[in-house]
């Protein structure tokens, strides 16, 4: 559809800058470039992170779509200079005559696009591939997802993440509430939301970075007041929970998602994981007993992750993601030159011993984005007041039933 709200992405990681177009932007919202910049400010914190969060100070540069601080309905455009760039204008320059000012990386790293990349585009250099596959590209995504949470804050949905496991150190999180463990996670270094986890995952990670070595961990994103309804049950593109996958897949170094209980449920019987449903106009809206606002109808549970046949339920939605190690280890695994095809060890770049605290506000930004696309999907408009309108005419219909 012409007016549905997607972003496109251009720059490398030691290009110049990172740019990025929203396109499909209602007017009227008041955006705050400040809320941006505090998100890649998050993405960059976290306890073994590498030399490049030293160098960088991520700031959005507004180049279109917002005047006097709200949407005007034109795509909103998002500058993000690299500083790191002074030392590369050569190494990365766009012109035939500086050709050769760099030594070209041949010694492909296990685990990373190295070697597909060079093999599909045929390429020579790796740099070709590499600094394109860099998750230096997710600056540009949390920027995004960051300006469609303001997009949904109006309507008083919340999206939050924050790490549940890292290296195999699981974060005990039973008894609080979705406010409390995002609380603790904001404040802590690795973004984990039990003191005990994050001490044994700060020294994990001091062992690791002695060793050459690195971590994953496994995130989850949590969104509240989400009403019931977005994404559909008709086709394979239209249900939520399959975009939500495929998004959050496309992030680097993603292995796994599930929703809700997800691969748990697979070893229980169907008593044990469908989400009861009941009926009481009384009834106390809770995170353990989640209500399907605006209606009387509420769900016993929420092994489900609060989505139903590609729909929102109403209930939290909660999605978790595993993040495998990165892929670049100062202690490199074997690879091969590919001029000699000789054994070497795999090359280097600068790199982190562990990201995932990072993943989980990069996470945060991508189910934002997802669920920002599908609301004006639903109450699509070209201004937030009429979407509001749709919006509230929708509860009215729903309550009614």
């Amino acid at each position: 559809m012409w007016n549905m709200l997607r972003y496109f992405t251009a720059g490398e990681s030691h290009g110049p800058c990172l740019t990025t177009i929203i396109e499909g932007v209602p007017a009227g919202f008041d955006i705050d470039i400040e809320k941006v910049n505090h998100d890649l400010w998050r993405r960059q914190q976290g306890y073994g992170r590498g030399g490049r969060m030293l160098i960088e100070k991520d700031e959005v540069q507004v180049r279109s779509g917002l005047r006097w601080g709200k949407t005007i309905g034109s795509p909103v455009t998002f500058g993000i200079d690299n500083r790191d760039w002074k030392n590369w204008t050569k190494k990365m320059s766009p012109y035939a005559e500086d050709e050769g000012q760099a030594i070209p990386v041949k010694k492909p790293r296990p685990g990373h696009a190295d070697l597909t990349g060079i093999l599909k585009y045929g390429h020579s250099d790796i740099r070709n591939i590499l600094e394109r596959a860099s998750a230096r590209e997710t600056v540009s995504r949390v920027a995004v997802g960051s300006f469609c949470k303001q997009l949904i804050e109006p309507f008083s949905v919340k999206v939050r993440g924050y790490l549940r496991s890292l290296g195999g150190i699981e974060a005990d999180v039973d008894g609080k509430s979705y406010d409390e463990i995002y609380e603790l996670a904001e404040n802590s270094p690795v973004r984990m939301a039990d003191p005990d986890a994050e001490k044994k995952a700060i020294a994990l990670i001091d062992e690791c970075k002695k060793e050459g070595n690195t971590l994953g961990g496994v995130f989850e994103v949590v969104a509240t007041g989400v009403p019931p309804g977005l994404g559909s049950h008709v086709h394979y593109d239209r249900k939520l929970d399959g975009r939500l996958a495929q998004s959050l897949m496309s992030i680097q170094a993603m292995k796994g998602v599930e929703i809700g209980r997800g691969f748990d449920m697979a070893m229980r019987r169907g008593s044990e994981v469908h989400d009861e449903i009941f009926f009481d106009p009384q009834h106390m809206i809770s995170e353990t007993k989640p209500r399907m606002q605006p209606t009387d109808f509420y769900r016993g549970s929420n092994n489900s992750g609060g989505l139903e046949g590609g729909m929102t339920t109403g209930a939290p939605l909660v999605v978790r993601v595993a993040m495998k190690p990165i892929s670049t280890l100062m202690s490199p695994l074997q690879s091969v030159n590919l001029d000699t095809k000789q054994p070497e060890d795999a090359s280097v770049e600068r790199s982190d011993v562990c990201s995932a605290p990072a993943a989980a506000v990069i996470g945060e930004a991508i189910v934002s984005f997802e669920l920002a696309r599908a609301f004006l999907e639903k109450f699509g408009g070209d201004s937030l007041a009429e979407i509001s309108r749709n919006y509230d005419g929708y509860l009215d219909q729903i309550k009614s039933l």
